[in-house]
């Protein structure tokens, strides 16, 4: 059955999706300054207009002052954070896309079979076409003349574009580290259970000193931050399944539903009753 939802207050963030376009999930924010973010991540690639105002737009262990007219982008793991400046107003729109759905994308394009997925040097870009692309797209996926075909055909389109312009044929990719790396999957693996320092270590044969101080280095946030992350990335998906908000914060590893909602609001900026619509 084909389900489309749109959640939409003169506060409250407002959030699109659609059942029969599952890779692609959209949401505005007409006041940023009623919403702000601890430093994140998502498994999905993210790309974001800001249509009005200015902000500061922290990525990885870099910071930038965003306006009107930029477009940011965020790859899958990339730590990261937008918030008002001195409570100016500001707006801004954001798509999030399945990376298995974008890796496809780079693979119909010509980018090498050998990479899961092709990461974005670019951090944020004030290319007009994009920007308007962008905005163009959001409107055809919320706009309820158009079918799935026309939808699915935009955003076809506009990654396509985006790909094109800002993803180089020469890519310098984040030096690897192996050990730091299993600790990693082992948390998105084990995130809700709970997990001690000790089983972090065994798992990637590394020190508590060494994990904590290179893991921070190497993903701009704590062991612990990340384990929250990916709590939060699995409520986020249990929630878009229809799930009852209590159940979501004990499987997902809380020790109360208050606690997941502060984490919840602190991670993407919207109660979980808001996200779940």
């Amino acid at each position: 059955m084909k389900r489309s939802t749109l959640k939409d207050t003169d506060k409250a963030p407002r959030f699109w999706r659609d059942d029969a376009l599952p890779f692609i999930e959209a949401r505005a924010i007409a006041d940023g300054r009623e919403v702000c973010y601890t430093r994140h991540a998502h498994e999905h690639f993210s790309i974001g207009a800001i249509t009005a105002g200015r902000s500061t737009y922290v990525h990885e262990q870099s910071r930038f002052e965003v306006s009107a007219g930029t477009v940011v982008l965020m790859n899958p793991a990339d730590v990261h954070a937008c918030n008002p400046i001195d409570d100016q107003p500001w707006s801004y729109l954001m798509l999030y896309v399945d990376t298995p759905w974008l890796t496809d994308l780079q693979h119909q394009l010509g980018f090498s079979d050998d990479l899961a997925f092709r990461r974005f040097a670019v951090t944020h870009t004030t290319d007009a076409g994009l920007f308007a692309g962008l905005k163009t797209l959001y409107e055809v996926l919320l706009d309820p003349q158009q079918d799935v075909l026309g939808k699915h055909s935009a955003a076809v389109e506009f990654f396509t574009e985006v790909q094109l312009r800002l993803n180089p044929i020469e890519q310098v990719l984040r030096e690897p580290n192996f050990k730091l790396e299993r600790a990693a999957d082992f948390i998105r693996e084990h995130c809700t259970q709970m997990l001690k320092l000790e089983d972090i270590c065994e798992a990637a044969q590394l020190s508590p000193s060494y994990l904590i101080r290179a893991f921070r280095q190497h993903y701009g946030m704590t062991p612990h931050a990340f384990v929250v992350n990916q709590r939060i990335q699995f409520a986020r998906d249990q929630l878009r399944n229809g799930r009852l908000i209590a159940d979501v914060a004990l499987e997902a590893g809380f020790a109360d539903q208050a606690h997941f909602q502060r984490a919840f609001k602190q991670h993407l900026a919207a109660t979980p009753g808001q996200y779940r619509g």
